[in-house]
């Protein structure tokens, strides 16, 4: 398995706005030393994380990039993306393609306008509006979403795009920036893994703070002694101080710690579950076994 000299972890916002409060980035180099945040002059847009990556492809630098993103939309159960629909793409890098293009208008790297679209609003389900193919409970869920349950998490539906814990915005806009980034950042498991520069990976936060001994029900960091905490669960030295102790940024410095020590773990890049036609469909959050 291939050795990272570099981690980093985005944590990741759909927020329709130019610079969304929840975008977060964190760097860790290996050994032992605490992540760290980076924070651009004015924040952190979703082009300005675009245009980091960039940057890190054009240096070949060897860096591991954790997004806590969903990278697909559900797939193995219905056999496609948007059964009944003859548009629906049949493999991820497709369905990237064609949020871009129905999105090309919509400022921000935003999405709003691929879920105008009615053959795919409809299997949505949207603030006042849930779309007639949206199906019952919580909606469809990818293979290893399941095995985020199994795991005891509480995996949520990409086609639900109500209520704080949803996430299909931010899965819909990391959508357009991993199709901007085709060709020069891999992305696993969709694509090979690379002998050399940057390798974007799913990662879920909720399976980072399990690892720290969080249980469930408390995922998140809120203040400076139990971000120490759960640093030093990880195999990390303390960190040093930061302005402000709100979730997005704990989430990423201390999946940062998790990613840098879970890299190493073979198995996680060969879970039992994941099939070529999952790989090349769904795709698979690192973590899950």
């Amino acid at each position: 398995m291939r050795e990272f000299e570099n981690f980093a972890v985005v944590d990741w916002s759909g927020q329709a706005v130019a610079r969304p409060k929840g975008l977060a980035v964190a760097h860790a180099s290996t050994g032992r030393r605490a992540p760290v945040l980076l924070r651009p002059a004015g924040g952190w847009s979703r082009p300005s994380v675009l245009e980091w990556m960039e940057r890190l492809a054009d240096s070949g630098s060897d860096v591991l990039i954790g997004l806590d993103l969903s990278p697909a939309l559900p797939f193995v159960d219905e056999g496609a993306y948007f059964p009944g629909w003859p548009d629906s793409p049949s493999d991820a890098h497709k369905l990237w393609a064609l949020v871009d293009r129905l999105a090309a208008d919509d400022e921000h790297l935003a999405a709003s306008s691929f879920l105008a679209t009615s053959d795919v609003g409809r299997h949505f389900r949207q603030l006042n509006n849930c779309g007639d193919r949206f199906g019952s409970g919580r909606g469809r869920l990818r293979v290893c979403e399941h095995g985020q349950a199994v795991m005891g998490l509480s995996p949520q539906s990409c086609f639900n795009l109500v209520g704080a814990a949803q996430v299909g915005k931010s899965s819909l806009t990391g959508m357009r920036v991993l199709r901007r980034l085709q060709g020069r950042v891999p992305v696993w498991p969709f694509d090979p893994v690379p002998a050399k520069g940057p390798l974007i990976v799913e990662i879920y936060t909720s399976i980072a703070s399990r690892a720290a001994g969080l249980r469930k029900g408390i995922s998140k960091v809120r203040d400076a002694r139990s971000l120490d905490e759960v640093l030093v669960a990880l195999g990390s030295e303390r960190h040093k101080p930061i302005d402000s102790y709100d979730d997005h940024s704990t989430d990423a410095i201390l999946t940062t710690a998790w990613l840098r020590g879970a890299s190493s773990n073979l198995a996680l890049w060969h879970p039992k579950g994941l099939t070529p036609d999952i790989a090349r469909t769904e795709g698979w959050t690192f973590g899950v076994l």
